[in-house]
């Protein structure tokens, strides 16, 4: 077979020209990246040079961040250059990072390599959806993404961006346009970088303060990673000052019955009690702690530090205060929650705020808010339930802060006075009970056994479905330890099943462990 192919001959166009520097900023929605890709598109177009700018959008608020790239050079002979649309790994002269985790991403991706690239990045955290809503503590190692930096980047300049832009009123985009002039990449001096600023409108005289502090901060400070603050211990929690006599007696009553190393936790779960309920509620409350105290006392307790008793603390008050419709009503029409998100988004005098929230409410929900009597007797009618379910269980966009969906949901966050006399606080309550009773017998023979089955409670979170999916690993992990529970290592295996049932949502991990301990119990 003839090969009729005709090659022609390309001779180079001429000597090889100055590589263009190449820039890449991974920021999140609010954080100010396209702004800061204007600026430097703005501040190299002002000397002459020849800048392009893309960028990729990540999939929505912390479940993806934007990537926007910048290549810029000074034409050459009168010629401008054809410039890239994308990163290349390996061939990126400076990557800046708009929160921590972002940087460690970059890394992976190829970007930040030892031979070339100049990392900024801020080293606080933005949690991702998927660290929220893992049932236990889902927050990423950061560690990891520390000594990757230190091999992965030729330069590095890490400190908290953000929590310097907040104290300047600006957004951290100034903060890193700040730092990208210390570090002094580009051939512009630090005049040219604040005339581009000043150049804007709304909002410059901030990020004016917040690119010289960062500026200063680059030159002047030591830019090694800062280690995260420390979280806060359970002894600085506020204690329950209250003019109410009511409140202030089991204030007093909680002194006397628990030990000193519960009282902290004691004091926390009371004040969560009492706020979801009533005070009624937070002597039911106190009632429990009192009869698992003593069940920890005789057990002897006292030498182990009361572990037991500050764990059923923590962890009664969590399955006390469970969220059902009347409890998500209520949070979010608190006048709290509205103040937070203002203070979140930065938002100045004159500015209004509104909320639009996906609501999926299904019929076991809505049967929870019914007394008890009458919620059974619905769920014996399947059919019925079916057809209430088409009509309850779809999605709705509700604006909260609207007057006739404020009001809807106020009335029904005002029915706290019904809900124990309801369908879901029955169930509730036996199954909390059943959790109880399986931690009193546990620890009567093997104390830290008592503890690990209350720290299961730790699988339970959230509302609707993620509640559904919780339990039943709750359940099945109980189910586990059952059959552990004579074994002189149950404890281990107890702590093996719930961390197990934590890491991984759909419980291929959980049913692993609970393989194992069928092939000897």
């Amino acid at each position: 077979m003839r090969d009729e192919t005709v090659r022609l001959a390309l001779p180079a166009a001429g000597d090889a020209t100055e590589r263009p520097i190449s820039m890449a900023i991974v920021a999140m929605g609010g954080q100010g990246g396209g702004v800061l890709t204007d600026w430097i598109v703005q501040l190299a177009e002002n000397h002459g040079w020849v800048a392009q700018s893309t960028s990729v959008p990540g999939v929505a608020q912390r479940t993806g961040a934007t990537i926007y790239y910048i290549e810029t050079m000074p034409p050459l002979d009168g010629r401008k250059p054809i410039l890239s649309l994308m990163p290349t790994p390996g061939d990126v002269d400076v990557v800046m990072a708009a929160e921590f985790m972002e940087a460690g991403r970059s890394i992976l991706r190829g970007l930040v390599t030892p031979d070339r690239t100049t990392l900024i990045a801020s080293n606080h955290r933005s949690l991702a959806i998927g660290e929220k809503i893992a049932p236990g503590n889902g927050i990423a190692d950061q560690g990891a993404v520390t000594s990757a930096i230190d091999v992965a980047a030729k330069t590095e300049i890490i400190f908290d961006l953000n929590a310097l832009a907040i104290a300047h009123g600006s957004v951290i985009s100034a903060a890193m346009f700040g730092a990208l002039a210390a570090a002094a990449v580009l051939p512009f001096d630090r005049n040219s970088y604040l005339d581009v600023i000043r150049a804007g409108e709304k909002g410059a005289k901030a990020s004016v303060q917040t690119f010289e502090a960062a500026f200063d901060r680059v030159k002047n400070g030591a830019s090694e990673i800062a280690a995260p603050p420390p979280s806060k211990p359970a002894k600085d929690i506020p204690s329950l000052a209250t003019p109410d006599p009511q409140l202030a007696g089991l204030v007093a009553r909680l002194a006397q019955e628990l030990p000193e190393p519960a009282l902290a936790m004691g004091r926390a779960g009371l004040k969560k009690v009492v706020d979801f309920q009533d005070i009624a509620y937070g002597a039911e409350y106190l009632d429990i702690l009192k009869s698992l105290h003593t069940a920890d006392r005789n057990s002897g307790g006292a030498a182990k530090g009361y572990a037991f008793t500050e764990a059923a603390a923590k962890y009664v008050a969590n399955a006390m205060t469970y969220d059902d419709v009347i409890r998500v009503a209520d949070l979010k029409t608190r006048a709290g929650r509205r103040a937070r998100i203002e203070s979140e988004l930065e938002m100045s005098q004159g500015q209004v705020l509104q909320t639009t929230e996906f609501m999926h409410p299904r019929m076991e929900e809505v049967m929870g808010m019914l007394p008890v009597g009458l919620g059974r007797w619905l769920g014996t009618r399947p059919r019925l339930l079916g057809w209430l379910d088409r009509r309850v269980n779809r999605g709705r966009r509700v604006r909260t802060y609207s007057l006739p969906w404020f009001l809807a949901l106020y009335v029904v966050g005002g029915l706290r006075g019904l809900r124990r006399r309801s369908l879901r606080h029955a169930v509730e309550t036996a199954h909390r009970d059943q959790w109880l009773k399986a931690a009193a017998a546990a620890v009567a023979t093997n104390y830290q056994l008592g503890v690990e089955i209350l720290q299961c409670r730790r699988l339970v979170k959230g509302y609707s479905d993620t509640h559904s999916r919780g339990l039943s690993k709750f359940d099945k992990t109980l189910a586990a330890i059952k059959l552990v529970e004579r074994r002189d290592d149950a404890a281990d295996w107890a702590r093996r099943l719930r961390e197990a049932a934590l890491k991984d949502s759909a419980g291929k991990e959980l049913d692993g462990v609970i393989q194992t301990i069928k092939t000897f119990a």
